[in-house]
């Protein structure tokens, strides 16, 4: 049977970026390899829309996120994350490890923080030094306007503005320099359509000078060391070199489509599955839609739980389970990365399968028809 990956993270890889990685292994320190690296450099600012060096990192993306506390802050500083979701938290979690004042903003998981909640926040906290936000929380799906908050914190304070991208860089606009950002991270496992492995973090100009001053302690994750590393197109340790020879044909990838299409397309299949979860009768979690997944109640009439088992193990279709408190409440399928029209009507195809098979009431091809009508809305 054919597994088919709708997940947030893995998502699926191309073809070409695995036989990409198949091929037989370069030695890192050469000039084959530093060509390479130097055309991915150059593909990943484009990505990210600056014209800041990206680092590139062998870690998950928390490991991205750990180097960017770490390197831009020192013991006792103050900081104000959102806590929306189970990443929203990881930031306090990360901070207090290091011995900041980490001063949450909670907000209701499935809503998003607004600009009042983080100007009020700042007024409390006039010397914080920075804002940590995530723009698409991968525990609940929703998405948070990084560019009006971005503005209230650059227009009432010298707060750094922060920004977990690890699900949104690739498929929510993301203009790094125009917006003023000072820093980003992600993953290569999402929207970079990537295998598990690399992170990637960038700095404005602005906290490059701040991370002169950090007293906190770093080595492997020491941005200064790799930041001149990258001036010769090297990295500081040895990377995941296979990964990222995939990487450099799935950028690629992503450049011929074009960065402004790569994001219309993620629109266009978001408004599609969350068409096609309402016409099934499906109740949809959040406020606030990411373009990167939905997140979805789970029936009350059927066994939330048997029908996830039968949409994988009869059907072959992966998605993700809720997280916490939403744990066998919620489902939640990607449409990040590697993704088109025919994945998404199939996506249907099997889960109206599955709902049939335990018992739940629809009427049949709802759900294929509702995505499908909204795929050829021009």
């Amino acid at each position: 049977m054919k597994q088919r990956l709708f997940t947030p993270g893995p998502t699926p890889v191309p073809e070409s970026v695995m036989l990409r990685m198949a091929q037989p292994l370069i030695h890192h320190r050469n000039p084959e390899f530093q060509e390479i690296f130097a055309r991915v450099n150059e593909s990943l600012k484009y990505v990210f829309q600056t014209a800041q060096p990206v680092i590139t990192l062998t870690s998950s993306g928390t490991g991205a996120m750990e180097a960017a506390i770490v390197n831009l802050f020192s013991p006792g500083d103050t900081v104000i994350y959102i806590n929306g979701g189970k990443f929203g938290e990881r930031w306090g979690k990360i901070s207090r490890a290091y011995n900041l004042e980490a001063i949450e903003v909670k907000v209701p998981w499935g809503t998003a923080a607004q600009p009042e909640q983080i100007e009020e926040a700042l007024k409390q906290r006039p010397t914080a030094k920075a804002v940590l936000l995530t723009h698409s929380e991968t525990s609940t799906g929703v998405f948070t306007n990084i560019k009006r908050i971005n503005d209230i914190i650059k227009s009432s304070s010298n707060a750094l503005t922060i920004v977990d991208g690890i699900t949104s860089v690739g498929a929510h606009e993301m203009r790094f320099d125009e917006w003023g950002l000072d820093c980003i991270i992600t993953g290569s496992q999402k929207g970079l359509m990537m295998p598990p492995g690399l992170a990637f973090i960038t700095l404005s100009e602005r906290a490059w000078a701040m991370s002169a001053e950090s007293k906190l302690p770093k080595f492997y994750f020491n941005l200064a060391i790799a930041k001149k590393s990258l001036l010769t197109n090297d990295t500081a340790w040895t990377p995941a070199i296979t990964l990222v020879l995939g990487l450099d044909t799935a950028l690629d990838m992503l450049r011929a489509e074009g960065i402004e299409n790569v994001w219309a397309r993620h629109e266009r299949l978001t408004r599609a599955v969350r068409a096609g979860c309402e016409g099934l009768g499906l109740k949809l979690f959040g406020n606030s839609p990411s373009h990167a997944l939905t997140s979805v109640w789970l029936p009350e009439a059927v066994d939330g739980k048997k029908f996830l088992d039968t949409l994988k193990k009869i059907y072959g279709v992966t998605t993700a389970a809720g997280q916490d408190d939403y744990k066998g409440k919620i489902f939640r399928i990607s449409h990040l990365g590697y993704y088109d029209d025919a994945d998404i009507t199939g996506l249907f195809t099997c889960v109206e399968l599955a709902l049939g098979a335990v018992g739940y009431s629809f009427s049949q091809g709802a759900g294929v028809g509702a995505a499908q009508k909204e795929l050829m809305r021009k």
